[in-house]
């Protein structure tokens, strides 16, 4: 998979609330393409679970 599907695969499990699945299609996304947007959407994902699950999500 490119760096653009992976990133759009990860958006996709973030609108169905599978955080983990997005998480982890962001990473693969910037691995393979520093430059994504996917590195960007893993950080505001990161910080949206910090604020709202601060108990059950912890990087």
């Amino acid at each position: 998979m490119t760096a653009d599907e992976l990133y759009r695969k990860g958006n996709d499990f973030r609108k169905q609330g599978k955080w983990a699945d997005a998480i982890n299609c962001y990473t693969e996304a910037t691995e393979l393409n520093p430059e994504s947007p996917a590195a960007e959407a893993k950080k505001m994902l990161e910080d949206i679970l910090n604020f709202y699950h601060k108990d059950t999500y912890n990087p």
